[in-house]
């Protein structure tokens, strides 16, 4: 019972300490736009899952070198970002995944990690608390697993028992619906789970190949609307872009990608995110704040029919700010990939 206590007052502190954190960066960001906010960054490309919506993985590379993953999040915290989260891939597969939530947290930024669960074990999760873990997802597509994806309630409950017994860093469990997913009332369920083990809970629109919309069914926006009914619960407040796209009509915004927020592949490209991958494809080590600048008054054109949540919750934070103009001619780089930097 003393154990039980003391890990709720650990928890109670640790969790007042990263919102006061949360609030800073915030009121930084508002403050100045001269920094980058968030960054996805890739620590390997591989998964162990192979889930039919997704393009964010293969099942063959390598992980990333911890020295060059370190200089990497030295870089990005030269340019001022505020968040760094850890995806892929799977980022649990990286057998250095630890030193890097550690490396981000000497700088004193906030760490996060985007993971499917599957590699979540008591030993592993004290792990993450040790390294300074702040915040971690997991997307739950089903009850029950299919030819659609893996990623269950079914496989991944005892997972959440775990979390919720030892985690000290904040747990959100995003579900889905959209893209194939055959049972839309398989998010609710989720989503009440997942409240219950005392996370918060999310739910999203899954995007195509591109990250374009694809308008939610009559049955599927039941679902989404009963669980944005339940947004006091969630520590999400940014998500009214999603009205649009479960109507199937585009958002009029300002998307701030390869500015305030940046997307590092695992070759250590910026990209304006995980579905657009070669824009600008410039490495980070050359990416300076005269990019983020310049991006950050660039148009998008793929950002009227744009899904990625995350980018969307960064740009919102800027909405009011300079309008944006068309992007420069695009060229292309010594990799092939397109690149747009002036």
């Amino acid at each position: 019972m003393a154990t039980a206590r003391k890990m709720t007052v650990v928890r109670r502190v640790k969790a007042a300490s990263r919102k006061v954190r949360e609030i800073a960066l915030v009121g930084h960001a508002l403050a100045s736009t001269r920094h980058t906010v968030m960054a996805q960054i890739v620590p390997m490309r591989r998964c162990n899952l192979s889930c039919a919506y997704c393009n964010e993985y293969d099942d063959v590379s390598k992980p990333v070198p911890l020295d060059e993953m370190m200089r990497r999040i030295d870089h990005l915290a030269r340019l001022g970002t505020s968040i760094i989260t850890i995806s892929g891939g799977e980022p649990l597969l990286h057998p250095d995944l630890d030193e890097i939530v550690a490396r981000i947290r000497h700088h004193g930024r906030m760490a996060g990690m985007i993971t499917n669960g599957y590699l979540l074990m008591p030993e592993r999760i004290e792990r993450l608390n040790k390294a300074g873990l702040d915040h971690l997802q997991i997307s739950i597509d089903n009850v029950q697993p299919d030819e659609i994806s893996k990623k269950s309630l079914k496989v991944l409950d005892k997972k959440l028992e775990f979390l919720a017994a030892h985690a000290d860093f904040h747990v959100n469990i995003n579900s889905v619906v959209g893209g194939g997913i055959k049972n839309p009332d398989d998010a609710l369920m989720i989503g009440r789970r997942a409240l219950g083990l005392g996370f918060t809970s999310t739910i999203g629109i899954i995007h195509d190949g591109t990250g374009q919309l694809k308008p939610l069914g009559a049955h599927e926006r039941s679902v989404w609307s009963e669980m944005r009914s339940w947004k006091k619960k969630n520590y999400s407040r940014f998500n009214h872009f999603q009205e649009k796209i479960a109507n199937g009509e585009p958002n009029d915004w300002r998307c701030r990608a390869g500015s305030r927020f940046l997307y590092i592949c695992e070759n250590g490209l910026v990209h304006y995110c995980s579905q657009q991958r070669g824009y600008p494809g410039v490495p980070l080590a050359e990416y300076t704040k005269a990019d983020l600048k310049r991006e950050f008054l660039t148009e998008k054109g793929c950002a009227p029919n744009c899904t990625v949540s995350c980018v969307h919750q960064i740009s919102f934070i800027d909405y009011w700010r300079a309008p944006q103009r068309p992007a420069p001619p695009p060229t292309a780089n010594a990799e092939g990939l397109v690149n747009i930097r002036l």
